[in-house]
């Protein structure tokens, strides 16, 4: 059972995700540097979770880093979980979903 308030077995996440979507939000997988759609997108709005539609970041936040993904310095309120990531032999920080546990990135000091 999971700890957060959207709570899907793999088979349901894999049922409403691509494949890709998948690998990154259920199995925290990266996309390639400059590949994902967002990256070049500046549209006024909200960006919200892929894997449960819940609002993440607010498009006046979001800003370029030159990295290849998307950027933003503040999320909004209790939308995010971070999280110590010790995977690929380095020690960081990654960034999740508070209501579905969704992989989103990881925090790059810039």
């Amino acid at each position: 059972m999971s700890k957060y308030p959207v709570n899907k077995t793999d088979a349901e996440w894999k049922a409403i995700l691509s494949p890709d979507e998948y690998r990154i939000l259920r199995e925290a997988g990266t996309e390639r540097p400059f590949s994902g759609k967002y990256n070049d997108h500046h549209a006024q709005g909200t960006y919200v979770c892929k894997g449960c539609g819940e609002a993440l970041y607010e498009a006046s936040s979001k800003f370029d880093s030159g990295c290849g993904w998307p950027s933003y310095d503040k999320s909004i309120d209790g939308a995010i979980e971070y999280r110590k990531d010790s995977t690929l032999g380095m020690l960081r920080v990654e960034i999740l979903c508070a209501n579905c546990g969704g992989h989103q990135g990881h925090i790059f000091d810039d």
